[in-house]
């Protein structure tokens, strides 16, 4: 036999993966390969990915057979690396993790990788090449066999739930204010003395709310956002102060709704009405920007890359304007034209509960910093 060439064959991970597995470890995933080659094979891969550093954190199947239970769930976060495994080691590789009450997200394309599949939090198969068993078994099925497209997901999916904590926050707090607003003055202001119409409610409800809560829904993902770690399940929905902030923000704008009116009822009563819905009906849109910054504050470019919001804002300001300023409109709502000096009021209470924002938002990231 004569020495001719040596032929070497290389399925290299795809370009998109190296940003990919570096965006979920930010995001606080742990991204662990299991595979059937060998060790060295897949040593090389995890290196060139940056999953691993080095060849102790892997492990083959059968170094894996020789750890008990106790063993393997002590060591179990030091491998990210599993090779030459079976199905009944990816099974317990997933119960493990399980174990250590983490969400568990699985993915494969043949029938040896269906018990894992199965058992895991979120069987994910592959659309492309998955083979019908594994495809049964799972929860979700990858359409372009891509690990990028899991890690863009996980980001859309945060997105989503922060906007719709956002969106909630919103129209809690808003339709707080205007309860508490109502309650207060039944109580305190004298028999006769219309505070609000059921039509200026309606109008704040389904005008003033109804933009500012869609804007949030489809509001843009932070840049920080795959740099926060993966919340807890076991969490309320109203945890990390979502709870506090809707209350205080609520009772701060009613407090606002009725100095306003108090302040333009020394002049007369129409007047107080006229000023009291033009405060709450602009502090919905000026809330909107508060919460859409999270934690953030709202000096800064990021509270313009919302289209819906901005141009909302402008538009629900045009309506109010129209509603309370031309007399047809303000005959039909009960209300009367404001003077320049009673708008300037009615606007400053509107927006004073953004210095207040501000400042428990300066205490928020304070306290985040701390711990």
């Amino acid at each position: 036999m004569i020495f001719v060439g040596l032929v070497g064959m290389m399925d290299p991970p795809r370009p998109e993966a190296y940003e990919a597995v570096s965006k979920s470890k930010s995001a606080g995933i742990v991204p662990v390969m299991i595979t059937g080659d060998h060790k060295d094979t897949a040593v090389a891969i995890a290196k060139d990915l940056g999953m691993i550093a080095s060849e102790e954190e892997a492990l083959s199947g059968h170094e894996l057979d020789k750890l008990s239970e106790e063993e393997f769930a002590a060591v179990l976060e030091q491998y990210k690396v599993y090779a030459r495994v079976s199905p009944e080691h990816k099974v317990r590789i997933v119960k493990a993790w399980k174990n250590r009450d983490k969400v568990v997200a699985m993915t494969g394309d043949g029938v040896n990788d269906a018990p894992a599949l199965k058992i895991a939090d979120i069987g994910i198969s592959m659309g492309i090449i998955g083979t019908d068993v594994a495809k049964d078994v799972s929860d979700m099925l990858l359409a372009d066999d891509n690990f990028a497209t899991i890690v863009n997901a996980v980001e859309e999916g945060r997105k989503i739930y922060n906007n719709v904590r956002k969106a909630v926050q919103f129209l809690l707090s808003t339709n707080m204010s205007e309860v508490l607003s109502l309650f207060v003055a039944t109580l305190v202001l004298p028999a006769g003395t219309r505070f609000l119409s059921p039509v200026h409610i309606l109008w704040i409800n389904l005008v003033s709310d109804s933009i500012p809560a869609i804007g949030l829904g489809v509001d843009p993902a932070h840049s920080r956002l795959m740099a926060e770690p993966p919340r807890d399940t076991r969490k309320s929905f109203f945890a990390d102060g979502l709870g506090f902030n809707i209350f205080y923000q609520g009772f701060l704008i009613a407090c606002f709704t009725l100095l306003s009116h108090y302040l333009g009822s020394l002049v007369s009563p129409q007047i107080g009405t006229t000023m009291a819905f033009v405060t709450l009906s602009a502090s919905q849109f000026v809330h909107a920007i508060n919460i859409k910054q999270g934690k953030d504050t709202v000096f800064s470019l990021r509270t313009l890359n919302n289209p819906v919001i901005i141009i909302g804002n402008i538009l629900l300001f045009f309506l109010t304007v129209l509603v309370v300023q031309v007399p047809t409109f303000a005959a039909w709502f009960k209300l009367t034209p404001l003077s320049l000096q009673q708008w300037l009021y009615a606007l400053v209470f509107s927006v004073a509960i953004t210095p207040v924002v501000e400042i428990v938002k300066a205490v928020q990231r304070a306290a985040e910093r701390a711990t």
